[in-house]
């Protein structure tokens, strides 16, 4: 019989982001900040969406793990999450791999980050933990979650994505049984087991993690005890768990938050330059899969105080306009013309410039006369007058970073060397 509960499980857990990433795939934009505080959607950092998540699911407690160049990261939590407030048993903790256990040890990897920190979890008294990645772009309530966690009596239970089987080889991919418990787990197999039913689709691991706070704590000493151990929970954790207790499935679609115009569960790794590009350019559409707009659940960040977006100038040819665009507070569009671009805050587009399926970061100066599509502009950049970017794809190579979709990144460094 399942108990029945008087209050929210998610008031009685704590939500510990991972975000030490360095996020490596996204080349330059990730040279001086880590993955989770890469700018998305025009106002947010990626981080926001795991913790919205938390914040809008009820749970009040959250610690953020940070490392590989944090500084930005923890400048933008400092700003953007110093609301709680301890008197209403609310708490915000920023964790720096400080060397707290060894004098030369930093996080060596997932699980260890977590184990550092023990003191500070257990000083809480939570019942549960909720162990979240913080690079990925998603909406979803982690209440269902926990209530599937306690209804099972798992002792973990792990958030998957149904993918087709195929593509699931980049993943640790769950092998379950017709009550998706956990027979096995699998990192990144060549030939990935399929869904019981459904042989064509597979249980993809999202990297989410719930546990009760105490077994959670017991299994971190177990495994910082072992010299053998990567310290990490998808190779480590997860799979003793797997072999020697009860691990449990949890499929995204039963906890997605989709407003009344998202159709289908949605989910990105932003961790390319193409799939970074692709999901920020998908937003400028008509009904995009993810609504950023959906006020029930809203994704919070640092909302800096800016003027708002002003388009200048209306000459036949010198005309400052956007079509299925979205442009950010503080942008001025002198002369210029945007078509399904999106421009984070501060950005100065001047005159006979034409931007075009473009990604522009805070702060970049657009020259006059400048052609640029298909691009990501890193923050800070200057663009000069007159460049013209996507038309010529062995000159582009030759001057920035091109993927093989065609999408170019540019940073100041990269202008620097065309001496213009």
């Amino acid at each position: 019989m399942v108990e029945r509960r008087t209050q929210p499980l998610a008031r009685d857990a704590m939500a510990y982001v991972l975000a030490g990433g360095r996020g490596s795939r996204l080349k330059e934009l990730t040279d001086r900040r880590a993955k989770p505080a890469v700018h998305f959607g025009g106002k947010a950092r990626i981080i926001d969406f795991a913790l919205s998540n938390a914040l809008n699911s009820g749970i009040r407690r959250i610690g953020v793990a940070t490392q590989y160049k944090a500084h930005s990261l923890i400048r933008h939590l400092q700003r953007g999450w110093n609301f709680f407030r301890p008197e209403r048993n609310e708490s915000f903790d920023v964790l720096p791999a400080s060397q707290r256990v060894s004098e030369t040890q930093w996080y060596e990897g997932t699980a260890d980050a977590v184990y550092q920190n023990i003191d500070i979890i257990e000083d809480y008294g939570v019942e549960y933990m909720v162990i979240l990645a913080g690079d990925h772009i998603y909406k979803m309530d982690y209440e269902l979650m926990l209530a599937q966690h306690v209804d099972s009596g798992a002792d973990v239970t792990i958030g998957c994505l149904e993918v087709p089987r195929m593509e699931a080889t980049g993943f640790g991919v769950m092998h379950v049984d017709t009550e998706d418990r956990i027979i096995a787990f699998v990192e990144k197999p060549a030939d990935p087991p399929g869904i019981p039913g459904n042989p064509e689709m597979a249980l993809a691991s999202m990297g989410i993690y719930v546990f009760h706070t105490k077994f959670l704590m017991d299994m971190l000493r177990r495994d910082a005890a072992d010299p053998k151990s990567s310290r990490d929970f998808g190779k480590d954790i997860i799979p003793y768990i797997v072999e020697h207790g009860k691990a449990v499935a949890h499929r995204f679609t039963h906890s997605c938050v989709r407003s009344d115009f998202e159709r289908e569960a949605y989910w990105r790794d932003v961790g390319t330059i193409d799939a970074y590009w692709q999901a920020n350019i998908d937003l400028t559409h008509v009904t995009p899969e993810l609504d950023i707009y959906d006020s029930t659940w809203p994704i919070w960040t640092f909302a800096e105080i800016k003027p708002p977006a002003k388009f200048v100038h209306d000459d036949e040819d010198r005309r400052g306009s956007a079509t299925s665009s979205l442009v950010s507070g503080d942008c001025i569009i002198s002369g210029a013309m945007l078509n399904s671009s999106l421009l984070f805050t501060g950005v100065r587009v001047n005159s006979y410039s034409r931007l075009e399926n473009a990604v522009v970061l805070p702060d970049v100066a657009i020259g006059r006369h400048s052609i640029l599509r298909n691009v990501v502009i890193d923050s800070r950049v200057t663009i000069p007058e007159g460049l013209v970017v996507g038309d010529d794809p062995e000159l582009d190579a030759k001057r920035f970073r091109r993927t093989e979709n065609g999408v170019c990144l540019i940073t100041q460094s990269m202008i620097d060397k065309l001496g213009m």
